[in-house]
């Protein structure tokens, strides 16, 4: 999966989509980063890495950072074109 736009879940941090550029034990390092916060038009982390999310405006995804060390890594999925493409699309949200 090194190489490829996955999204990560981690015990504490919460849920990051990026490109996954390390992965050692439970430590990932992942690139041009976002926090996927709260979303809808996906039932699951699964869902949004195969078909992504069908209400992006709803989604609360906060800007890219370039690069985030991430510990206590729990779960990591490769997503499809369609889902990067999803994700993408997401409004940056701030308050």
């Amino acid at each position: 999966m090194l190489g490829k736009y996955c999204i990560v879940r981690t015990y504490s941090a919460g849920v990051f989509a990026g490109i996954l550029d390390s992965l050692d034990d439970k430590k990932a390092i992942v690139k041009g980063a976002r926090r996927l916060w709260y979303w809808e038009g996906a039932a699951s982390l699964s869902q949004l890495a195969i078909e992504g999310t069908s209400q992006p405006n709803k989604c609360k995804f906060p800007c890219e950072v370039p690069e985030v060390l991430l510990a206590e890594v729990i779960e990591v999925i490769p997503c499809t074109a369609k889902a990067i493409e999803s994700i993408a699309v997401v409004p940056v949200w701030k308050q």
